[in-house]
């Protein structure tokens, strides 16, 4: 079975549309969160998914879009495309973000935006939250986004956590083993990444085999960043595309 597990599309329907065809025939697609803000084109990416199929969760910027609190822990540029995208998604793109859970189980999988104990804010960006997240994970694996920084977080059953990475498999393939083991995964940004690489980032799961593989898309970022530009976003927003910051 292979599904593809995709987080912090942000609005880059560009770059979804690069994933998706880089992904090809897939038994599922999986996205976990922060599918608007930041982006120019929110309402094309939500009618992607839906037409692709896709199932997943809630972020913080989804829920900022439908008028949550969420917008008040924003800085003033992640403000500005928040209330952009209020005034500027359609009523499916609305009623397609409101029914998205805040969690959610697949067999002995679970999906989050930010973490297994606080599914919208907290950041999953040290081996300390990494555990204390392992211990009330009620799945054998959690799939979450939020940092845009692809990693996994794997306890096995000498309770040793490791970090592991894209190159953190046999070679250099990028696919990480996960049998006997318990794990907080993250595919990266599809739309905005932060790990210093401007391309895409997404992972292939296969439940069954218990692995996961990150894959690196190149996608036509001075296309979208004119498209930023165009619809009077913050231009810093366009600018870091470029760098994967």
């Amino acid at each position: 079975m292979r599904v593809a597990v995709l987080s912090d599309i942000h609005s880059n329907l560009v770059a979804l549309d690069a994933v998706l065809a880089h992904a090809g025939t897939v038994d599922a697609i999986w996205h976990l969160g922060d599918v608007v803000g930041y982006g120019p084109d929110p309402d094309g990416v939500v009618a992607r998914l839906i037409e692709v199929g896709a199932v997943g969760v809630r972020g913080n910027h989804d829920a900022a879009a439908l008028g949550g609190p969420e917008i008040d822990w924003f800085n003033p540029e992640a403000r500005a495309a928040a209330e952009w995208t209020r005034d500027t998604i359609d009523g499916t793109t609305r009623a397609w973000l409101s029914a998205l859970p805040e969690r959610r189980a697949i067999g002995r999988i679970s999906l989050v935006h930010g973490s297994p104990r606080d599914p919208i804010r907290e950041y999953i960006s040290s081996t300390d939250v990494a555990l204390e997240n392992l211990a009330v994970l009620e799945t054998d694996f959690g799939l979450h986004g939020h940092t845009h920084v692809p990693v996994a977080f794997c306890l096995g059953p000498d309770e040793q956590l490791r970090v592991a990475g894209p190159a953190s498999g046999p070679g250099s393939d990028g696919v990480l083993a996960l049998d006997g083991q318990r794990a907080l995964i993250n595919p990266g940004s599809v739309g905005q990444p932060r790990d210093g690489d401007p391309e895409s980032s997404y992972l292939i799961l296969d439940p069954e085999a218990a692995t996961v593989t990150w894959h690196r898309v190149a996608y036509d970022i001075a296309a979208v960043q004119a498209a930023i530009r165009t619809a009077g976003l913050p231009g810093r927003l366009a600018d870091r595309l470029a760098y994967g910051v």
